[in-house]
């Protein structure tokens, strides 16, 4: 009998370190992730860039669609896009400038949380009673040369959200926090009510 406990005991150490590890946690997130990609993301992302400074922006995502809000010296900017045309919105001069969407108006920032053991090697920098934050740094078999050397990825104990995703790329750090679930379509869908009286200008 003895001897059945210590060899149950041994076993369930060991499924505990399996779960713990990085990359099963980091499977664990995606596959998270995966379970909520028709509910949409919301998310806060900070740019922080030498001499600018600090800039937040609030994005809601949901398939092709995305909200973005920020503000620039204390200028509120707020940028819908489905994908094909990009609406532009500058509440101070109650502007609306229309043009063709591109890549940097896509929903490419969740794409950051997918795919991170495939072109990263993982470990377990610090761990809370809460989270694991982990460190990711670019393996050697990486050949994309956007990517950032190293990224810190923090995922919740229990449910594996990610909690944030931190990068530095060309002298910008960018993290992506405040990670939740669930956005509707007229959260991400541009209306011409939405910039009452607006000056347009179409390119």
């Amino acid at each position: 009998m003895k001897r059945f406990f210590s060899l149950a005991a041994a076993l369930l150490m060991a499924a505990v370190a399996m779960a713990q590890a990085p990359e099963d946690i980091i499977s664990r997130m995606e596959e998270e992730m995966d379970r909520h990609e028709q509910d949409g993301v919301v998310m806060t992302v900070d740019m922080k860039i030498p001499i600018v400074g600090t800039t937040s922006t609030l994005t809601y995502i949901l398939g092709d669609k995305v909200r973005a809000e920020f503000s620039v010296m204390n200028r509120k900017f707020i940028i819908w896009s489905d994908g094909q045309t990009s609406w532009e919105y500058n509440v101070a001069d109650n502007e609306l400038k229309i043009s063709p969407a591109d890549a940097s108006s896509s929903s490419g920032d969740t794409e950051m949380f997918s795919g991170i053991t495939d072109g990263y090697d993982v470990s377990i920098k610090k761990e809370t009673p809460d989270a694991w934050v982990i460190l990711c740094r670019k393996s050697r078999d990486n050949k994309d040369k956007d990517a950032p050397k190293t990224m810190d990825l923090v995922v919740a104990k229990g449910s594996f959200r990610p909690l944030s995703l931190s990068a530095r790329m060309s002298g910008v750090t960018m993290t992506m926090r405040d990670i939740s679930f669930g956005v509707t379509e007229r959260q991400v869908t541009f209306d011409m009510s939405d910039c009452p009286g607006a000056k347009v200008v179409e390119k």
